[in-house]
């Protein structure tokens, strides 16, 4: 019995530690991006490039996703007000789905952005990539990230480690439900791996 109550008590500080690792590496994710996040357009200083995050323009019961239109929403008031000249639209693309294609369409037609403005990125399948793909291959430093305030740590979390000048414009995020609470909780874990990849250098692929 002693065996198995000492079992159950090293389990216990291993889950403990976790938890503890867990809340640090979110921790430093907050103090490196502090000050970096903006959501008053008023604010935020401008740059060259807005980078716009993914994410599906439509949710699983069909109905157009809030997070989608408000990173659309907030991308046309970053360029409606000369804080941007150009926009990367970076998101997933493969068959019968196309996040870039749906937002550039978007701000187009929905929100008076001049198509030329606009550039598609196909290969953004997870942020870090997106980050990568905006330096390597739009050849970007100075930028706004555009995407949900929760969302925008990370982002620029990876953005900082890769020598970029970001800063991040927060899109309105939606009402308290159970989506709300789901995307907190998968992107606090998101930031523990978000760290864990930094401190190993592992490349994260799609």
């Amino acid at each position: 019995m002693k065996k198995i109550l000492d079992l159950f008590k090293s389990l216990f500080n291993l889950i403990e530690i976790g938890i503890l690792l867990m809340v640090l590496a979110n921790i430093w994710v907050f103090a490196v991006t502090n000050g970096r996040t903006y959501t008053k357009i008023s604010k935020i200083p401008p740059r060259e490039t807005a980078l716009i995050l993914g994410t599906s323009p439509k949710m699983k019961s069909g109905l157009s996703n809030p997070y989608f239109t408000a990173r659309m929403d907030a991308t046309a008031l970053l360029y409606h007000h000369g804080k941007i000249k150009k926009i990367i639209v970076s998101g997933e693309k493969s068959r019968g789905y196309d996040e870039p294609a749906a937002m550039k369409n978007y701000l187009v037609y929905q929100e008076g952005v001049p198509e030329n403005i606009i550039s598609e990125d196909p290969k953004g399948f997870k942020t870090q990539a997106s980050i990568k793909n905006c330096i390597e291959v739009f050849h970007e430093k100075d930028v706004i990230i555009v995407s949900q305030g929760f969302h925008n740590l990370r982002a620029l979390f990876y953005a900082r480690n890769n020598g970029m000048n970001a800063l991040g414009f927060d899109a309105q995020d939606v009402s308290a439900n159970n989506s709300y609470y789901r995307n907190q909780s998968r992107e606090f874990l998101a930031r523990v791996v978000a760290v864990i990849y930094y401190i190993f250098n592992i490349e994260q692929r799609g």
